[in-house]
């Protein structure tokens, strides 16, 4: 489609995020971290930095605190969203793949055959109920709410 604008998520925002994320969680910022300590963070020139900071805080995904001339001076937070994106916070697709992991793992390190064949059957299982159902799961987990039983 030749009226369609070239990709600015994966090349600049996104990597604006992370590094936005990485200083808001940082104690060292305090939490809201200026743009000058943002520019470096993310390693793209300040005007790509800036022109991100900005359609990031027009979606929601970062609140900031700005001068008379309407110029991002700080960034004073992040959104939930945000938080999930750059995975400060579990999202159930990523919590799905953790729990994979782990079942492998456990089978790799089991102390009996026994032990490690129902460690097995557990990651066949999952395996078998699959990534969509797996990810449903984990969001009433990481949610808090898990569905009794009728």
């Amino acid at each position: 489609m030749p009226d369609l604008l070239p990709d600015s998520w994966f090349t600049r925002d996104l990597p604006v995020l992370r590094a936005v994320a990485r200083l808001v969680d940082s104690p060292a910022h305090g939490g809201a971290p200026y743009l000058g300590q943002v520019v470096p963070a993310s390693g793209l020139p300040r005007p790509q930095v800036v022109a991100a900071v900005r359609g990031l805080v027009d979606t929601g995904y970062v609140a900031a605190l700005t001068n008379v001339a309407g110029d991002v001076v700080r960034i004073t937070g992040i959104s939930g969203e945000a938080r999930r994106l750059t995975g400060l916070w579990p999202t159930p697709q990523s919590e799905w793949e953790r729990l994979g992991e782990q079942l492998a793992a456990r089978a790799a390190g089991a102390a009996t055959e026994v032990e490690r064949d129902r460690w097995r059957a557990l990651a066949d299982a999952a395996t078998a109920v699959g990534p969509d159902a797996g990810a449903l799961l984990m969001s009433a987990l990481i949610g808090g709410y898990v569905p009794r039983a009728h």
